[in-house]
């Protein structure tokens, strides 16, 4: 049969199991087989990058770039991608189209021989990529040395194994995704562990012209999911956010309404500003933009200073 749709997606295992439940996701909405629609793998700078903090090489726009360039050149039809990795712009020509069901927001600690932050001993060694995370467990445990740690969910793993560091945090919407949930330890509360803004959504970016894409993938739409990410992008834009700055934020929708909480931290961990909002989910980027700049305003500029 014709290729109906190119998927464009990341090259690694979690990446292509998120373009797997788009296309499944297709499919079933539109009725076509497996073979209406060719994945491409695309191998992102942000993939190669491993000795250095993505907040150091340009942020988040690393993993996405190649696959914008590959929706100009028309080599892909859409580009899956996990939603907290995209930047708060989108690139004039592109839409942000379709959002999948939300999986869980949690984050996880695995440990190499304890199974909960609160176990690990004094001083150990904890490592995370993700200035977030980093803020989040040096509030918690400020005697704990924290490290840089890059690479897919199995490059982590196995440094955790070969003693690089004593525990790691991950998503465990990824963990999920891969079937690895039987490794997660312990499970962080939202309310103290909050997630990043995008955390375990999928979403569908495509090109703003290709009306015929746009209304495929309108099928596979979540309201409920596209309206919460309107609110917690709004929140991220208001605060410059990126892989540079430690913000959290969670919207959640339910009956029509949304209630929005976010979290702005110094990087080690030491203040924090936390803000909470709600409203009727049409408003959900209002919502979260005057979050945004009422936490900002409550901090002062003073505080950003550290997160350049």
């Amino acid at each position: 049969m014709q290729t109906v749709l190119k998927i464009g997606t990341r090259a690694s295992q979690l990446a292509m199991a998120q373009a797997h439940e788009a296309r499944a996701r297709l499919m079933a909405a539109h009725g076509l087989p497996e073979e209406a629609f060719e994945i491409v793998p695309i191998t992102t700078t942000g993939d190669r990058i491993q000795n250095r903090p993505l907040s150091e090489a340009g942020g988040k726009g690393l993993f996405t770039k190649e696959l914008e360039e590959a929706l100009y050149g028309l080599d892909i039809d859409i580009a899956v991608h996990s939603s907290k990795d995209m930047p708060t712009e989108t690139p004039e020509g592109l839409v942000l189209s379709a959002f999948l069901p939300r999986e869980d927001v949690r984050d996880v600690f695995i440990g190499r021989s304890v199974k909960a932050i609160a176990d690990l001993p004094q001083g150990a060694r904890l490592g995370s990529s993700s200035l977030r995370r980093q803020a989040l467990i040096r509030r918690m445990r400020p005697d704990l040395e924290v490290a840089m740690f890059r690479g897919n969910v199995q490059t982590r793993l196995r440094k955790l194994e070969e003693g690089v560091a004593e525990g790691t945090m991950l998503a465990l919407a990824g963990l999920r995704r891969l079937g690895m949930e039987h490794v997660a330890g312990e499970i962080m509360a939202p309310d103290i562990f909050p997630p990043a803004p995008g955390q375990g959504a999928i979403c569908i970016e495509s090109r703003a012209a290709d009306s015929a894409v746009s209304e495929m993938v309108a099928a596979i739409n979540h309201a409920d999911t596209a309206h919460a990410l309107t609110c917690e992008r709004a929140f991220l834009a208001a605060l410059d956010g990126s892989c540079r700055t430690p913000i959290a934020g969670h919207a959640v929708i339910a009956d029509g309404r949304i209630a929005f909480k976010g979290v702005i931290l110094s990087p080690d961990g030491s203040e924090w500003h936390e803000i909470a909002a709600e409203g009727d989910m049409t408003d959900a980027a209002s919502i979260g933009h005057d979050a945004g700049m009422d936490v900002r305003g409550r901090a002062g500029e003073g505080f950003f200073a550290g997160w350049s």
